[in-house]
């Protein structure tokens, strides 16, 4: 993790004290950046999309976009909430459905199945995007002092955390 050597503030800042009480505080104070960054992550993606030319999408249709736009393949309803870890499917299609009527999409049905592919005015606007990330975010992100593999580390931490929340989301479900 970047500035392991630094000493971590004494202070705990955690999302509920009541739930920062006890063994496993520090659980809390995880949730409460996760919280925080969420936030701030999606208030990116509206405004990084706003600059790229389009104020209408909200961040799960960003994502969704980004998705379906990513390797350039076709792509599924339930491929999209998959690698998307979204369990309410009928948000990514309201996503998709709204992305179609905006031009942003194409699809083809084939048999049952319907695919999703970005259209060239969906593809131009994930380049857009990726200009006013690099030039907004990325060239920034060159002054803090963490490395390329930190981040690789942060990422790897974030999807291991992911799935301890899955399996407490199907114990919590079981109960």
């Amino acid at each position: 993790m970047p500035n392991s050597s630094r000493p971590l503030p004494e202070r705990r800042i955690v999302s509920s004290r009541h739930l920062a009480e006890g063994e496993g505080w520090e659980a809390s104070e995880l949730e409460y950046g996760m919280i925080i960054a969420y936030n701030a992550f999606t208030r990116w993606m509206a405004r990084c999309m706003t600059a790229a030319g389009n104020a209408e999408l909200t961040p799960l249709e960003i994502l969704v976009l980004h998705n379906t736009n990513h390797r350039g393949r076709e792509k599924r309803l339930t491929d999209i909430c998959f690698l998307l870890n979204i369990e309410d499917t009928h948000t990514v299609n309201y996503a998709l459905r709204k992305l179609l009527k905006s031009g942003l999409l194409a699809s083809d049905k084939r048999g049952k199945e319907v695919f999703y592919r970005t259209s060239e005015e969906g593809a131009a606007l994930c380049e857009a995007y990726r200009a006013v990330r690099k030039s907004c975010f990325l060239d920034g992100l060159s002054r803090v002092d963490t490395t390329g593999d930190d981040l690789r580390e942060i990422a790897a931490g974030l999807r291991a955390i992911s799935g301890q929340y899955d399996q407490a989301s199907r114990a919590a479900a079981s109960l």
